[in-house]
């Protein structure tokens, strides 16, 4: 597996928007992201912080149904 490096929640918006993921809205610093899928659509929430803690960032991957290593291949 590999190791997931520190990212602001910029970084990590621009990875999810390159996986098909849009910028849903803005609720203060948390920004909302969907994606239109087959079974339905998968939303997530990310904190637009500058430094996003480990087991957020695993969270997002988590309801983003990706694989970690699939992930790191989007930054």
């Amino acid at each position: 597996m590999t190791k997931l490096p520190r990212l602001s929640g910029k970084e990590v918006i621009k990875a999810l928007s390159k996986e098909g993921f849009l910028v849903a809205r803005q609720k203060g610093s948390h920004v909302i992201m969907k994606k239109e899928t087959l079974e339905g659509v998968i939303t997530t929430v990310v904190p637009n912080h500058k430094e996003i803690d480990k087991g957020t960032l695993l969270e997002i991957i988590r309801q983003c149904k990706l694989k970690r290593d699939d992930f790191v291949k989007l930054l």
